[in-house]
């Protein structure tokens, strides 16, 4: 199988990029700067031609900055402009894909306290539901030409990249704790699983539209402190409070630590998918273990 995928140097891309290669099929990465033979510039005209499965996970990442209205354009036109590239590059292609697998974010419901949220769930109408929002509608105009996945991630683990890194690293120095109340649910996926949520909705045709990649135990932020703290034998004591949050990271400190979504697998778990790391004990152990 022949599978590109945009924006894929990142923590997700690259993961997927190296599980698909053990596998034995053809990867390409379509990159705003690309070295190597297996990376192509978003402006090749042939960057996505003869791809079977196309995957697109390019955007700004939302922790490079407070959120100003010039930053928020920004995070929004990093995910906006590379999917029209997508979907007009489909359109063009005289074999179209099989499957256009878009990225999306567990921050399209908006904001909830432990409301089990699925994917007939409500959207939001803060900041970051109104990006994931415009994001999936843009990717869902090449529905007419092929299957599209919304694949909506909450905070993929990984040792070292992405969120745990940096919540891990006040334990270490023995001032880790609750974030904020310690009430709001966190929605995480093991890296590992969300490989193996983005390869399995690639290969079964019966999904599409939105889908949700987290793990089925969403847990408070009390609850994942404890659990990081048991992982890394430091005590959980030091409690980050929400002034001091919103004063280092502004309006970002609400939307992406402070509130949470309580959000359930349930079309992957109805389809027969199994996790490898179902709670989040599990998963500590295998990154820390």
């Amino acid at each position: 199988m022949k599978v590109s995928i945009g924006g894929g140097t990142g923590l997700l891309g690259s993961a997927l990029a190296k599980s698909l290669r053990l596998d034995g099929h053809d990867v390409t990465i379509v990159t705003r700067h690309p070295h190597g033979r297996d990376q192509v510039a978003w402006t090749d005209a042939k960057a996505f031609d003869g791809a079977d499965a196309i995957v697109n996970l390019a955007g700004e990442s939302l922790a490079d900055g407070r959120w100003t209205t010039s930053r928020k354009a920004s995070i929004l036109e990093s995910r906006l402009n590379p999917t029209r590239t997508i979907v007009s590059a489909i359109a063009a292609s005289p074999r179209q894909p099989a499957v256009l697998l878009n990225a999306s974010a567990v921050g399209i419901y908006g904001t909830h306290r432990s409301e089990e949220l699925t994917e007939g769930s409500s959207v939001g109408s803060d900041f970051l539901a109104s990006v994931c929002t415009a994001w999936e509608a843009a990717a869902t105009a090449a529905a007419s030409m092929t299957r599209v996945v919304l694949l909506r991630s909450g905070m993929v683990l990984d040792r070292n990249a992405g969120a745990l890194p940096k919540l891990a690293r006040p334990f270490r120095f023995l001032v880790g704790g609750t974030v904020g109340s310690g009430h709001q649910y966190w929605s995480w996926i093991h890296v590992d699983d969300w490989v193996r949520v983005a390869r399995w909705a690639i290969d079964t045709t019966a999904i599409n539209g939105p889908l949700n990649a987290t793990a089925p135990g969403a847990v408070t932020s009390r609850e994942f402190a404890e659990a990081l703290g048991r992982a890394l034998h430091r005590p959980a004591v030091m409690p980050a409070p929400a002034f001091a949050l919103r004063l280092l990271f502004g309006e970002m400190a609400d939307a992406t630590i402070l509130n949470g979504q309580r959000v359930l697998p349930a079309k992957a778990t109805r389809h027969g998918f199994q996790f490898k790391y179902p709670n989040l004990q599990s998963a500590l152990r295998r990154l820390y273990g």
